[in-house]
């Protein structure tokens, strides 16, 4: 039995089935379409400083091993202090879509109130670019960050990693390659409705499949397109989906969150609750009736407002006490 929707959720999820009365399954043929819609999108966004809030600066850096160049998108507060916090970004997707331009509204409102540098990397979308071109772009994007601090204005030992969806299982993935193959010290991983794990069989993932908008299908799609291939196999490597990981120990203090009411949510509570088995710092919160990227999709419901702020809360302690 599907777990009921939050109250304000439930009118914006009808009002939305009203339109596409039937979820169909993502397909291979369906992605033009979707991508196209993204390029309308980034064809409209038009003031990126938003009336001069920010400075804006979009930097390439030199791709891994001869790879193309890696766009960056470099949004700086007005009169922010010097020696910024990074928000490391990565932006969600499901790996096949979206743009490291799009969908900036809520981290940019957080980097304003925290003084910091928001970086967004535009890392190779799946199905094209497989395994491992989306960890690579981001390793790289880390290590040139990183390595132009001074230029930045930026404090290299200030570094969250954050990222939703699909961005939150990369930055998962990217805390694991710093712990492992060196690199920045990471300051935390905001993880906001990660995709974690491949082989989408969680009992919140058949409870909510073909209720949810990001059901089974979308994630399976997502997770071959990664993957070059059906997920789920026994060789799947920690790097591109975080949930493979036999050792979660060494890793910077995370935030988890989830809505109740995705297909994702027994993952990241398998995820967190392993971070405190290997004596990890996290901090978990499963928002009631949510849905996948509900703070985004009904920005002003109530249990929406209440994830932001509870985000912010969790970066203030973290930058206080660092």
């Amino acid at each position: 039995m599907p777990v009921p929707l939050d109250a304000e959720l439930q009118v914006a999820y009808d009002a939305y089935m009203a339109e596409e009365p039937e979820l169909a399954p993502m397909s291979l043929a369906m992605l033009p379409q979707i991508r196209a819609e993204v390029d309308a999108e980034v064809a409209a966004l038009g003031d990126l400083s938003r009336g001069g809030r920010f400075t804006v600066s979009q930097p390439s850096v030199p791709g891994p091993d001869g790879d193309p160049q890696i766009p960056l998108l470099v949004c700086t507060p007005a009169d922010a202090p010097a020696s910024r916090p990074v928000l490391y970004y990565m932006h969600g997707g499901g790996f096949f879509c979206n743009d490291h331009r799009t969908g900036l509204d809520q981290v940019l409102e957080t980097a304003e109130q925290f003084g910091a540098t928001l970086i967004s990397i535009g890392y190779r979308l799946a199905p094209e670019h497989p395994y491992p071109a989306q960890i690579n772009d981001a390793y790289t994007g880390l290590l040139w960050t990183a390595e132009h601090a001074d230029e930045l204005g930026i404090d290299p030992d200030r570094i969250i990693v954050t990222g939703p969806s699909a961005g939150g299982g990369l930055s998962a993935a990217l805390a694991l390659t710093v712990r492992d193959k060196g690199g920045p010290r990471l300051l935390g991983q905001l993880l906001m409705c990660p995709m974690l794990d491949d082989r989408n069989n969680s009992a919140s993932a058949m409870q909510m499949d073909g209720i949810e908008f990001w059901n089974r299908s979308y994630n399976g799609f997502g997770w071959s397109s990664l993957l070059g291939g059906v997920p789920g196999g026994a060789d799947v490597p920690q790097y591109a989906a975080p949930a493979r990981a036999t050792d979660l120990t060494g890793l910077p203090p995370a935030f988890l969150d989830v809505g109740s009411a995705e297909c994702l949510r027994d993952e990241i509570l398998a995820y967190a609750s392993r971070i405190w088995q290997a004596g990890g710092k996290t901090e978990l919160h499963v928002w009631p009736g949510g849905i996948h990227a509900f703070d985004r999709e009904a920005p002003e419901a109530r249990i929406s407002k209440a994830a932001v702020a509870a985000r912010h809360n969790w970066l203030e302690r973290l930058l206080a006490t660092d």
